[in-house]
């Protein structure tokens, strides 16, 4: 073997060695409790599985000192917002800085398996995003959110028209341009990742979760129970809205006419074959319903095209 050959070995070997090249970004508000942890971790388990690109934190205008935390370790990008702007803002500023196709995104608190992220980012190629989806052995959610939770899944399950086995997890690989694609109708705060899967899987993009575990969270959660719960289940309707507008107008226009028959069939046999006001009414808004169900999909159509 010659003195070039011998050069070349082992930046060939480096190359086999690295399998895939990955942007990893990492929302942290106040996380400074937990986000050194998580970046040990993260760059361990990048060196040991072959995975090569870069680290970004986004340190989302915290008051409890995480970005010097951060800044300890030099080969972690810092991205700061000046003040909080939110979980899915910290998101596009990350994924808007990323430079690799393929982006990874996982929470600061220590509540995600690190060792999940090289399974995440191998599904990328045949898929457009892969989704850790808390249904492992050991997951974590507090009591207090699990009826809020199921009954947002039923929804967004109904609505999308697919099982989706975790709406929002935080831990999820996806293709860049995909998302960014979205951006006009992702929003800034913890909805970012629920709005995202909808919008993924109501324009049949290739979707698939893998089951990991969830764990006990590092310092105090900003998730407010009851407005957050509310933004979800408003956001999972408007986002189908703007994908699948007859899975929204069909069930409320058979309710609408289910009613209106009921109310006919009364008036013909109470009033002999006359209809009273309220019932053309009903009728009215029954047909009203169905044309805009129909003039909001042809409008969606029209935009897909």
């Amino acid at each position: 073997m010659n003195s070039q050959q011998e050069l070349q070995a082992p930046a060939a070997a480096e190359a086999t060695a690295i399998r895939q090249w990955v942007s990893v970004v990492i929302p942290a508000y106040n996380e400074v409790g937990a986000i050194g942890s998580t970046l040990v971790q993260l760059q361990a388990m990048m060196a040991g599985a072959g995975l090569a690109g870069e680290i970004i934190v986004v340190d989302d205008g915290s008051s409890d000192g995480t970005a010097g935390e951060v800044a300890r370790y030099p080969a972690v990008r810092l991205v700061r917002h000046v003040a909080n702007k939110g979980y899915g803002a910290a998101l596009k500023t990350g994924i808007r800085q990323a430079c690799y196709d393929t982006v990874v995104i996982v929470d600061a608190d220590g509540t995600y398996p690190i060792e999940m992220i090289p399974r995440l980012a191998a599904e990328i190629g045949p898929y457009d995003m892969a989704v850790g989806a808390r249904t492992g052995e050991s997951v974590n959610v507090p009591l207090r959110r699990r009826p809020a939770k199921w009954a947002l899944n039923r929804l967004a399950n109904y609505l999308s028209g697919l099982p989706i086995p975790d709406l929002n997890s935080g831990l999820r690989a996806f293709k860049r341009d995909v998302v960014l694609s979205f951006f006009r109708l992702l929003p800034s705060g913890f909805s970012f990742t629920t709005s995202l899967t909808l919008a993924m899987l109501t324009n049949d993009y290739n979707v698939v979760y893998l089951p990991v575990n969830y764990h006990h969270r590092t310092g105090q959660s900003k998730i407010r129970p009851i407005r957050d719960t509310i933004n979800f289940f408003s956001l999972v309707v408007r986002m189908v809205l703007s994908f699948r507008p007859l899975r929204v107008f069909i069930p409320v226009a058979s309710v609408f006419l289910f009613l209106s028959a009921i109310k006919v069939t009364y008036d013909i046999n109470a009033y002999d074959f006359h209809l009273a006001t309220s019932t053309v009414v009903l009728l009215t808004l029954t047909f009203q319903m169905i044309v805009l169900g129909l003039i909001a999909d042809l409008v969606v159509s029209l935009h897909k095209q």
